[in-house]
């Protein structure tokens, strides 16, 4: 007991005055340590959680956005249609502001009403002779009709006419674009023209096809070209140089319409061969994943091929992911031209088909002594291997995911300095063009609307309002302040049965997708060419070819309306997920 008051008096000095300065700055030293720490713990929990959006399905100007910027490189998977190059395109509109008018197409020789009359005013007996479809004044009265007839397109280039199916007709070829496009790319269309002769030697447009009508104005397809050297710089005659963007590169850009030579390139000589540095990707578990997953990692690899500056060795067969099978199950064997532009892909960049070098270096690598570097940890980054000097890279991805995922070499240090060529990858031409098709048929003069259904219709815990918000009832409530009645309505939807739609009808004229199935059946030119690249069997129309058509031809209507901006209140990605960007 002794003791005690002792203890407490000692206790009791730190309290005293010549001490509480000290005092003081302790406890606030202690206040801020335990801030810090705290802060420490809240922003490693935010940050080993947190899953950015997927970039590749905003709005165009916050994906060119998101291309420019260092975000991190995390992916989400999701089962819409991808967006591509040509999407990030943010071409400079004054490109497209020389386009030809009527009044820059001479009137013909002694016309009247755009009736050419020829020289040779006696016309008994000639009424019945071939029309001369290379006669200046033909052309120009051909150009006049085509421009009187289509006045929702502006057209940039007329090819010169050639003779058709018979003595009056001629065919010919020009490209364009819709006057309110909003994609960046140019279409070729080619027609045929019926031309009729009268008895004071008039001629005259009687008739004028539809859309790629005129076959014989149509561009020959070139032959492949041998090599993988082809540099951005270098473009075909299939694309269209504009105006420079500020870094003074000139831009490709599609041409819809244009004959499609994909076919495969190939190595010169065994020289040219061995003095190639290539990369290969081998294994992992992106195969049979969304297409977006897909894309993704290829992407990561391209940017990482273009970054060492060694040739890409590509797989183009890949495996069909279920959700856009009519089977419900992964489809392998199907070909990545069926989906992109392999053509732009190899004329932009060095890539190779893994089949051909495969058989290239099982035939010369012993003999050549060429070497092999292995790599088979994803950390390993693009900037350590840039010193290599072996002819072959292999990155070899193991079973565990998502470690075996391709994407996985782009995250962390590697995502601010190996960028994803986005510009490389467009989307399939000759899906494309069906695309095109389907907006002639409509005259590039129609309104659009997006209704989004199917599964998440039936999930009222994560879409309570959808239902409700996409019946007829309510879209047609909901287009009355948005869409003129009697417009054509193109109406891009995954709900299978369309005649859910019919009381749209009284007000609008409405299409659908299924409409237009003669464009890939196995009368259409797409059916002919998909089966020449798949060794002569047919190549099914698959749901994700489906839904490529129907966003695209969506993205070309004159006014645009969507399910989850316009329509309803829920949240494109379920419920609480919306966000001020959807």
């Amino acid at each position: 007991m002794l003791g005690r008051p002792s203890l407490l008096l000692s206790r009791s000095g730190s309290f005293r005055p010549e001490n509480l300065g000290q005092n003081a700055m302790a406890m606030i030293g202690n206040l801020c340590f335990t801030i810090f720490v705290v802060g420490v713990l809240v922003f490693t929990i935010i940050a080993a959680t947190y899953q950015p959006e997927d970039p590749l399905f905003h709005p165009s100007a916050k994906i060119t956005n998101f291309l420019t910027s260092k975000s991190n490189a995390t992916f989400r998977a999701d089962d819409s249609v991808v967006r591509t190059g040509e999407d990030f395109l943010g071409v400079n509109q004054t490109a497209f502001t020389t386009f030809i008018n009527l009044n820059d197409v001479d009137v013909p020789m002694n016309a009247a009403s755009g009736d050419v009359t020829e020289n040779n005013l006696d016309c008994s007996g000639k009424i019945d002779d071939p029309v001369d479809c290379t006669d200046p004044d033909v052309f120009h009265l051909l150009m006049r009709a085509a421009i009187e007839k289509f006045k929702d397109i502006h057209f940039y280039r007329f090819g010169k006419p050639v003779r058709g199916s018979n003595d009056s007709s001629c065919h010919m070829a020009w490209r364009f674009r819709p006057k309110e496009g909003k994609t960046a790319a140019f279409y070729k269309d080619y027609r045929s023209f019926v031309v009729s002769r009268l008895e004071n030697c008039t001629l005259d447009v009687v008739s004028i096809g539809d859309y790629h009508s005129g076959g014989n104005a149509r561009k020959k397809k070139r032959k492949n070209r041998a090599g993988s050297d082809r540099t951005l710089g270098k473009l075909d005659e299939g694309f269209e140089k504009v105006t420079p963007k500020t870094e003074g590169e000139p831009i490709a850009l599609p041409v819809v319409g244009e004959v499609v030579n994909d076919s495969l390139p190939v190595v010169e000589s065994e020289s040219s061969f061995g003095n190639g540095k290539y990369l290969i990707y081998s294994g992992g578990g992106d195969r049979c994943k969304s297409m977006s997953h897909y894309l993704w990692s290829f992407m990561c690899a391209l940017g990482e091929a273009q970054y060492l500056n060694r040739t890409l060795i590509m797989d183009l067969s890949i495996c069909l992911s279920k959700i856009y099978t009519s089977s419900g199950v992964d489809e392998e064997g199907k070909d990545f031209r069926f989906y992109f532009d392999f053509e732009h892909l190899k004329d932009s960049a060095s890539v190779l088909d893994q089949v051909q070098f495969r058989s290239d270096w099982d035939q010369w690598h012993k003999k050549d002594r060429l070497s092999l570097h292995l790599v088979e940890d994803f950390r390993t980054t693009p900037m350590k291997l840039s010193g290599v000097q072996d002819t072959l890279i292999m990155r070899k991805f193991g079973s565990v995911e998502p470690d075996n995922y391709w994407y996985r070499v782009c995250e962390g240090e590697t995502e601010s300095v190996v960028q994803r060529p986005w510009h490389l990858v467009w989307k399939s031409r000759r899906l494309m063009d069906i695309v095109s098709a389907i907006s002639s048929r409509l005259n590039w003069d129609y309104d659009s609307v997006h209704v989004v259904r199917g599964e998440k219709v039936r999930n009222r815990e994560m879409w309570p309002h959808l239902a409700e918000d996409t019946s007829p009832e309510a879209l047609l409530s909901s287009l009355q302040d948005k869409i003129d009645g009697g417009r054509n309505l193109y109406i891009a939807t995954n709900e299978p049965d369309t005649s859910f739609f019919d009381p749209l009808k009284d007000k609008y004229s409405t299409h659908f997708l299924h409409e237009y199935k003669d464009l890939w059946d196995e009368k259409s030119e797409w059916y002919a060419e998909t089966a020449k690249l798949n060794n002569g069997t047919p190549v099914e129309f698959d749901g994700y070819m489906r839904a490529s058509v129907d966003t695209e031809v969506f993205f070309r209507g004159k006014k645009q309306v969507e399910t989850f901006n316009d329509l309803t209140r829920d949240c494109k990605d379920g419920i609480n997920t919306c966000t001020s960007s959807s």
